[in-house]
């Protein structure tokens, strides 16, 4: 009898015990699942501003060409920049001048989209300085004379001038804002695009002429404000992932 008894509770216990392991495995497989980590590539991200080639192409009066960069340094902040060249022939009543020269702009992005699981989209805020050396030309004005009274004649010939007048050396410096998103389309390529808006800190006339138009600045208008996009085609380089 007491044979008996000692079995049934040995048997009560080894149920227990087990029930008892198997919850405690059970925890540990859970917490072991809840802390899986997805990373994301760290690394430089090159590309090209597409969007020029294609306005030189619909607009012969223009010509440029960019390329845009990126380097992550935490999970939201991005060191970035853009460098190149732009030419483009403003035509106005009386003048038509021509701008063209090399530009750089550089600054940070801040990611503020939450991607999921092992997501690498941004949708982003940045900031940029810029720097443009260029030269600016005169290529034809046609003199503005008016007596103001239609019954007089003009005494000053109105023929216009088409000798161009040059000046090199100019510079431009200003601060923009931007706004912009990039997707990543496949394994590590990227489409974005990205508004800006541009306030001039200083740009340079030529010589008995105002500068119409500076470039990475675009169209410089009274206000000495601007606005600016671009769509990029750009692939990340990754070094590590975190």
């Amino acid at each position: 009898m007491r044979t008996l008894t000692f079995f049934i509770k040995l048997s009560i216990f080894l149920s227990f015990f087990n029930s008892y392991s198997q919850g405690i495995i059970s925890k540990k497989k859970e917490t072991k699942k809840d802390t899986i980590v997805y990373k994301t590539g760290y690394g430089i991200r090159v590309g090209l501003d597409i969007s020029k080639p294609a306005l030189g192409f619909i607009d012969k009066s223009y010509t440029g060409f960019e390329l845009v960069g990126d380097y992550r340094i935490s999970r939201r902040w991005y060191l970035a920049g853009e460098i190149g060249r732009e030419e483009e022939i403003t035509f106005e009543d009386f003048t038509t001048s021509t701008a063209k020269g090399n530009y750089i702009r550089l600054g940070a992005n801040y990611n503020t989209y939450n991607n999921w699981l092992d997501m690498n989209n941004e949708i982003y805020v940045g900031g940029r300085y810029g720097l443009a050396i260029f030269e600016h030309t005169l290529n034809s004005y046609t003199p503005n004379v008016t007596t103001g009274d239609t019954n007089t004649d003009i005494q000053f010939p109105r023929d216009p001038i088409t000798t161009p007048i040059s000046q090199s050396g100019l510079n431009a410096h200003w601060v923009e804002f931007q706004l912009g998103i990039k997707a990543e389309t496949f394994k590590n390529l990227f489409i974005g695009f990205h508004g800006a808006f541009k306030i001039a800190l200083s740009i340079d006339d030529q010589e008995g002429f105002q500068t119409l138009y500076a470039p990475g600045f675009n169209t410089v208008n009274t206000s000495s404000t601007g606005f600016g996009f671009n769509y990029t085609i750009s692939y990340l380089i990754p070094f590590t992932k975190k």
